[in-house]
C-alpha cells in the first residue's frame, strides 16, 4: 500500500539537498544525477500537496461565508475553484501513485502460458499483441528481447523491453495471472475453454544501481535464435541465456546482431530480475507479508477475460470491469491500471 507521509518526504528533501550541496557531490556524475532526479520528484509532489492544501483552505473559508450569507457571484467563483481543485487533486493523486523511485524506469515484460498447451500459448500471444498495442498508444518503444514459438500456435514465452518514462510505474499493475474464457478455435466441437497466462513485470536495470555479479556464479549458454523479431532476430547461434546459480534466475536475449550484444543485454535483464527480487523482498518486509508468485492455474488470476457466453473483462483485485472486450485487447488498459494504482493508496 502507498502511504503519503509528508514529514518524511520533507525530511528526505532536506537530506538530499544537503547531500547535493556537498563539496564532492559531482565527483560521481551518475550518482549525482540520480540524487537530483529523486530530489526534483519529491519537491514536485510536496509542492503539489501544499498548493492543493492552500486551495482547500480557501474553499473552506468561502464555504463558511456562503453559509452565513448567500451570494450568487461568490458561489459561482466557489464552483469554479472547486472544479479546479478537483482537477488538481486527480493530477496530485497520480503523482503520488507514481512517485516510487523506480516508477519512472522502462520496463521488461514477460509472458508465459499456463497449462493447456496450444490454448494457453495462443492466449499468451494475444496478450503479447495487447501489450504491444498499449505501448504503442503511449508512444513507448517496444523491443522483443527473446521469443519462443508455440508448438502449433501462439508462443511459449516472450520478453519485451518497453522503453519510456513511467513504463514500469504503469505496467506493475499488470503483474499476475490472466484468465481467458472463450469458444476454442482449436476445438472442432466448439466447446468453451479456459486458458491462463502469467505476466511478469520488472524495472529495466540502469547503471545508477550497483549490482555486482560474480562470474563464477554465472552459467552462460548460447543457442540459435528463433521466433517473432523480423530482420532484428539473428538466425545464427548468437542467442544467449545466462543463469545465476545462487538465485536460479535466468535471462535470455536474441534481439542483438551479435553474441556479444546479446550477452550484454541478457546480463542487464538478469540484473533487472535480481533488482526486482530485491524490491519485492523490501516491500514484503515493509508490508509484513510474504511475497509469493501465484501459480498459473484456476483461482490465482488477477483478471478475467470472458469472450463467451457473455463479453466482459474484470479485474478481480479492484472490481473494475468493462464489456468492451475488443478495446481492451487492442490495448485500452488505462482504466484497469489506474484502478489498481488507486487501490494501493491508504
Amino acid at each position: 500500500m502507498i502511504h503519503f507521509d509528508l514529514p518524511a518526504k520533507k525530511q528526505t528533501i532536506n537530506e538530499l539537498t544537503a547531500e547535493s550541496e556537498s563539496e564532492n557531490f559531482w565527483n560521481d556524475a551518475r550518482h549525482a544525477q540520480s540524487i537530483i532526479n529523486k530530489l526534483n520528484a519529491l519537491k514536485d509532489v510536496v509542492s503539489a500537496y501544499e498548493k492543493l492544501n492552500t486551495s482547500f483552505a480557501s474553499m473552506e473559508e468561502t464555504a463558511a461565508i456562503l453559509k452565513s450569507e448567500m451570494d450568487a457571484e461568490l458561489f459561482e467563483l466557489f464552483e469554479e475553484e472547486y472544479h479546479e481543485a478537483e482537477d488538481a487533486f486527480e493530477k496530485f493523486e497520480m503523482k503520488v501513485l507514481l512517485s516510487h523511485e523506480y516508477d519512472h524506469s522502462s520496463a521488461i515484460l514477460e509472458l508465459h502460458p499456463g497449462a493447456g498447451g496450444t490454448e494457453s500459448q495462443d492466449w499468451a500471444e494475444m496478450l503479447y499483441r495487447m501489450y504491444s498495442r498499449w505501448a504503442q498508444s503511449k508512444g513507448y518503444k517496444c523491443t522483443v528481447l527473446d521469443y519462443l514459438d508455440g508448438e502449433e500456435a501462439g508462443l511459449k514465452s516472450v520478453s519485451l523491453l518497453i522503453e519510456g518514462d513511467l513504463a514500469y510505474g504503469y505496467l506493475k499493475a499488470e503483474k499476475g495471472v490472466h484468465r481467458l474464457v472463450r469458444i476454442s478455435p482449436f476445438d472442432s466441437s466448439g466447446r468453451r475453454h479456459t486458458s491462463f497466462a502469467s505476466v511478469d513485470i520488472m524495472p529495466q536495470f540502469n547503471n545508477e544501481i550497483e549490482i555486482e555479479l560474480n562470474p563464477n556464479d554465472l552459467i552462460v549458454d548460447t543457442h540459435r535464435a528463433s521466433g517473432a523479431g523480423g530482420q532484428h532476430i539473428n538466425k545464427t547461434d548468437s542467442a544467449v541465456r545466462i543463469t545465476h546459480k545462487p538465485t536460479g534466475l535466468t535471462a535470455s536475449c536474441q534481439a542483438g546482431r551479435s553474441q556479444h550484444e546479446n550477452r550484454e543485454q541478457a546480463m542487464n535483464i538478469l540484473k533487472s530480475r535480481i533488482y526486482q527480487q530485491m524490491i519485492e523482498e523490501q516491500e514484503a518486509k515493509l508490508a509484513d507479508i510474504k511475497g509469493e508468485q501465484k501459480r498459473i492455474e484456476w483461482g490465482s488470476q488477477i483478471r478475467s477475460y470472458v469472450f463467451q457466453p457473455y463479453r466482459m473483462v474484470k479485474d478481480l483485485r479492484t472490481g473494475y470491469e468493462t464489456g468492451n472486450v475488443q478495446a481492451v485487447m487492442d490495448g485500452d488498459l488505462d482504466g484497469f491500471i489506474f484502478a489498481y494504482l488507486k487501490s494501493q493508496i491508504k
